[in-house]
C-alpha cells in the first residue's frame, strides 16, 4: 500500500468511525488483532475500539475530530489532532457537565495489509479534566 493510500485509511479511520459513528467502518479500516495505546489503558481488537467511540460519543455525541497534521513514512502515519465537543453524556462515572472540550492529541498508526493494526496515542489528559472541572486549573 503506497503512504497516500496510508493517510487516506488512516483519514477514513477519524471521519468514519470517529467523527460519523460508523462502527461497521472498523471492521473495514482496522486489523482483528488492532492494539490502541491510551495513556493507562490499551484496547485490542475492533470489537474494542468500538466500545471506546461507543464511550466517548456518549459522553459528548457533538464530538468532531480535525486533523491538524499528517505525516506519512513507510507504513506508519502521525497525526496531530483536535477534538471538539460538549460534555453531554457520563463519562468515568461523572455525571455530564455540559461543559464545551477542547482535546489535542498525537496519534502514531502502523499499517500492515491494507489495515491499520496499532495507534499509539498520546494527549492532553490533563487539559481536558481541567476543562470538565475534575481537576483544578494549575497555577
Amino acid at each position: 500500500m503506497s503512504m497516500q493510500n496510508n493517510k487516506t485509511l488512516v483519514h477514513r479511520f477519524w471521519e468514519e468511525i470517529w467523527n460519523q459513528g460508523n462502527m461497521a467502518a472498523a471492521d473495514e479500516i482496522v486489523a482483528s488483532n488492532f492494539v490502541l495505546y491510551t495513556p493507562g489503558e490499551q484496547i485490542d481488537g475492533p470489537e474494542g475500539l468500538k466500545r471506546w467511540v461507543k464511550t466517548v460519543r456518549g459522553a459528548s455525541p457533538d464530538i468532531h475530530f480535525s486533523l491538524d497534521d499528517t505525516v506519512a513514512e513507510g507504513n506508519k502515519v502521525v497525526t496531530s489532532w483536535t477534538g471538539r465537543g460538549t460534555n453531554n453524556g457520563p463519562f468515568a462515572g461523572r455525571p455530564p457537565t455540559g461543559k464545551k472540550i477542547t482535546m489535542t492529541g498525537i496519534s502514531i498508526f502502523r499499517i500492515e495489509n491494507d489495515k491499520i493494526v496499532e495507534d499509539k496515542l498520546a494527549e492532553d489528559s490533563l487539559g481536558f479534566m481541567q476543562q470538565l472541572g475534575v481537576i483544578p486549573p494549575l497555577k
